[in-house]
């Protein structure tokens, strides 16, 4: 019996016996009955006085202390009149949540946070790339990118290859960059096989289409040193040439050699100063047409006109609808006639041709819009105006004066038309057809 007297002492001092009463409904109620006496209730007991100590230490979980803290944050919540020595930023704020009140930051503080950055924080910082390994490239060289350039080129004899790099892939190569790998092998340039990022890089952000070919620079012959001049020219042939006068956009340079290869333009001739040069972004731009068109160029645009018009070639300026120059008469391009053989100038994007070279044209075209324009939209794109008037003229050609087209590939005293007829044997072609 005496290892049962705490356990029948701890009973009698409180024991709470749950009783579950078993009722019909859905619901048990349980009730608890405890032995531990219970106070005597208020109804038996006179009125007096309870104090704020009494209440706070008859409310559970409560004690004497905490209330003493409350009163004094409520002492010290409630506002007081302000004098002359009291400042309103003295008065606490009575907020409703006094436990997630912060004090004020200095204002030095302040600036410090205003002036971090997000690099000052771990989280928010990028991670180091790691740096690209990029294959050895040959002094001077430059690197051709997309397939229509790379084919063309490879198609053709115009430059020396160093080497090709073509897109690695896990699904296996594609028919295209098998032809490509074929047709270096065969001539024996290396072909290296890496990532997309490799290409990026080489290309400096181009749309390669998982080819780049690293190649010599190609640099246009003067036009005195082709063949061009020298194919003799009847009175009345059907012969244009296309002259383009400081050019700086190698996109619309590109986008001119297309045009005047696909209307057939027989010669091409650029300014060197001022001007865009032949860079791979022109190659691109053209898909690959200035692979296999040739271009030449001069340092003097006013001889060339002057020459050819010596030789009986008629001198075609243009010029922006509304903009009339002195002393030139101007026509529209749909009331032109080609009955001579004839040089077309196209200027600069943003100023025209220079005066001393419009002085030098017989005639000026202009394009003649379908509305009224406002100011800074009356003229074209340099491309888009390259393409209206090129085919306003060439759709005026005979079939029967249809000439084939001279290469700077020609012998230096070789008649023309044998000369053609040799070189379109030897015609470029694209290794993907």
């Amino acid at each position: 019996m005496v290892p049962l007297r705490p356990f029948n002492a701890a009973f009698r001092k409180a024991a709470k016996l749950p009783f579950v009463s078993c009722l019909a409904a859905p619901f048990k109620s349980v009730c608890y009955f405890s032995t531990q006496k219970k106070p005597p209730l208020l109804e038996d007991q006179p009125l007096k006085e309870v104090s704020n100590e009494e209440t706070a230490a008859l409310q559970p979980g409560r004690s004497p202390e905490t209330s003493k803290r409350q009163e004094t944050r409520r002492l010290n919540s409630t506002p007081h009149p302000r004098g002359k020595n009291n400042r309103q930023g003295d008065v606490p704020e009575n907020k409703p949540f006094p436990k997630f009140r912060t004090k004020a930051l200095p204002s030095t503080i302040k600036e410090e946070f205003r002036n971090l950055r997000n690099d000052d924080f771990v989280s928010k910082q990028k991670k180091p790339q790691r740096h690209l390994c990029l294959p050895e490239r040959n002094q001077g060289s430059e690197i051709l990118f997309g397939t229509a350039p790379c084919s063309l080129a490879l198609g053709g004899s115009k430059r020396r290859f160093f080497q090709l790099f073509l897109k690695a892939s896990r699904d296996g190569t594609s028919p295209g960059a098998e032809k490509f790998s074929q047709y270096a092998e065969e001539r024996g340039i290396p072909v290296k096989r890496v990532q997309k990022k490799v290409l990026d890089a080489l290309c400096k952000g181009g749309v390669h289409q998982g080819v780049c070919l690293e190649a010599s620079p190609l640099r246009p012959l003067a036009w005195q040193e082709g063949p061009l001049h020298r194919a003799p020219v009847g009175k009345g042939s059907q012969r244009i040439w296309l002259v383009l006068e400081g050019i700086h956009d190698p996109m619309n340079l590109g986008a001119v050699l297309r045009t005047a290869h696909f209307l057939g333009v027989d010669g091409m001739v650029m300014s060197q100063r001022n001007s865009c040069s032949l860079t791979p972004v022109v190659s691109k731009a053209s898909s690959g047409v200035m692979e296999v068109f040739d271009v030449f160029s001069t340092d003097d645009v006013q001889e060339l006109l002057k020459t050819k018009s010596e030789e009986g070639w008629e001198i075609l300026g243009t010029v922006g609808h509304g903009k009339i120059p002195e002393d030139i008469p101007v026509a529209s391009c749909s009331d032109f006639r080609w009955i001579e053989p004839t040089v077309l100038l196209l200027g600069n994007e943003g100023y025209g041709l220079r005066p001393e070279t419009q002085m030098l044209c017989h005639r000026m075209l202009t394009i003649t819009p379908g509305r009224d324009l406002e100011f800074g939209v009356e003229s074209l794109n340099v491309s888009v105006a390259a393409g209206i008037l090129l085919h306003a003229i060439c759709n005026q050609r005979n079939t029967s004066e249809i000439h084939p087209r001279v290469t700077a590939s020609e012998g230096e005293g070789a008649e023309s038309t044998a000369a053609t007829d040799c070189n379109q044997k030897n015609e470029p072609t694209n290794i993907l057809a």
